[in-house]
């Protein structure tokens, strides 16, 4: 796996986490079957208010399904998931709060290709928050500009190459002023001379102090953002810390396995 790197370090981008922040995110020894399949086993994790938070770990260890329980894309059966102090259950009242306030952008961009990328930014915003459309296309204009794609506004997604799709994908998750972003494998979808600008779009990001999940494999992006990273593997959370003790030494010997292969590559 390519690593991206950047000049930028991790104590360069002012972290908005504060230690004696309330949490935003609350986990509670939570699981998640598919079937007879345990895919997800006891998690915990409180994650601070403007805290930077990358998940790592093999394919099938459960990254992906753990951050899409975050949103109620995936439910959970055991345990407590609170955002912003709201509990997801089955109650569509409290998941529709969650979800106005958790922007999420995934591996394939998800665009409608029958919509312009304004349209596509300005969609959530006019039927979810009902903001007036002249108001929606302005701030999508905004957040178009901050993903450097201005340009493309009256474009289709399929006119765009796959590092502009994703930089509107996040542009448009912008629009609705989300507290909490959540990324799941924004760049394993593209080609490798389009990674980087999706990445610096997020490295941009992360220092205006928004509250990040990100499962990724660009270990570089790591290293730059996160105030802390957790490696799954199994469906559990096995090892977790501060980028610097997290890679120069980690303690588990599935971390270790995992960072030798991930960063040979």
């Amino acid at each position: 796996m390519a690593e991206h790197n950047s000049a930028t370090n991790a104590a360069d981008i002012p972290s908005a986490a504060q230690h004696d922040a309330p949490d935003i995110i609350q986990v509670e020894g939570m699981h998640k079957w598919y079937g007879e399949f345990h895919v997800l086993r006891d998690l915990n994790l409180s994650v601070r208010r403007g805290e930077r938070i990358v998940i790592c770990g093999p394919s099938g260890s459960g990254k992906s399904t753990f951050i899409r329980c975050i949103n109620r894309l995936e439910e959970h059966q055991q345990g407590k998931i609170i955002v912003d102090g709201v509990e997801l259950t089955d109650d569509v009242r409290q998941i529709d709060s969650v979800r106005r306030e958790v922007g999420m952008v995934f591996q394939h961009f998800n665009l409608f290709p029958h919509l312009t990328v304004l349209e596509n930014c300005c969609l959530a915003p006019v039927w979810v928050r009902k903001v007036p459309r002249k108001e929606a296309e302005q701030t999508a204009m905004e957040y178009l500009e901050r993903v450097k794609i201005p340009d493309q506004a009256h474009k289709y997604p399929g006119q765009l190459s796959g590092g502009q799709q994703q930089r509107v994908a996040i542009a448009r998750a912008l629009c609705m002023k989300p507290k909490i972003m959540l990324f799941d494998e924004p760049t394993s979808a593209l080609d490798p001379e389009m990674i980087k600008e999706v990445l610096d779009v997020m490295i941009e990001l992360a220092g205006s102090g928004m509250t990040m999940l990100c499962v990724t494999h660009e270990m570089g992006f790591a290293k730059t953002v996160a105030d802390r990273v957790i490696f799954m593997d199994g469906g559990e959370i096995v090892e977790q810390g501060p980028p610097k003790a997290f890679f120069s030494n980690p303690r588990e010997p599935r971390t270790q396995k995992f960072l030798e292969q991930i960063l040979q590559h």
